[in-house]
């Protein structure tokens, strides 16, 4: 399975610019962190955009992902990509225990968090946006209501990465691909 063929399933099962781009901006934060580990950037790629591949025919969990794993198995998915899917979701009861699943555990909820704080920011841009202030976003619990901030937390600690710093990472990880993620200011319009 290579990028390809991922983000051709992402769009065959994904109708939605937005879930297609927080995949997208998974994919930059979990490609960034496999550079950085000297893992393999494509099969992190891989797993980042068909994270949530099955949400819009599956969206109450366990539902997802759990009824999305044997569409992947039969597209030809390895079992390493679909255990790692399988694990972002503590309630389906596979643990996190490669590298590869810790970092989209620890990517998933935060890529999604750092889009709304772009959006909020007066340029829409993800170039607008700091630790600090995304730390204070963090705190407001009526600001972006359902992303989990305990994942965000707890995603950094099974990373190893302390927070602050897991946040800055995925931060530069989205920016360099901020026009393709629609976070760069200038494709709203604004700047």
């Amino acid at each position: 399975m290579d990028r390809n063929q991922a983000w051709e399933i992402l769009c065959e099962f994904t109708k939605s610019d937005n879930l297609r781009k927080h995949a997208l901006a998974v994919e930059a934060c979990l490609v960034a962190y496999a550079r950085q580990f000297g893992e393999d950037e494509e099969k992190w790629s891989v797993t980042a955009l068909l994270h949530d591949f099955d949400w819009e025919i599956h969206p109450q969990a366990p539902d997802h992902p759990l009824k999305g794993e044997p569409i992947l198995a039969e597209r030809g998915v390895s079992e390493e990509i679909r255990r790692a899917i399988l694990s972002h979701a503590t309630y389906t009861g596979v643990p996190r225990q490669s590298l590869l699943e810790k970092a989209l555990f620890a990517c998933d909820e935060l890529a999604g968090f750092l889009t709304a704080v772009a959006y909020v920011k007066p340029g829409r841009s993800i170039h607008e946006v700091e630790v600090d202030s995304v730390k204070r976003k963090l705190k407001d619990k009526a600001f972006a209501r359902s992303v989990n901030r305990e994942d965000i937390r707890n995603g950094a600690a099974e990373l190893g990465v302390p927070l602050e710093e897991h946040i800055r990472f995925c931060i530069d990880a989205m920016r360099a691909r901020a026009a393709e993620l629609g976070l760069d200011g200038a494709r709203c319009g604004r700047l």
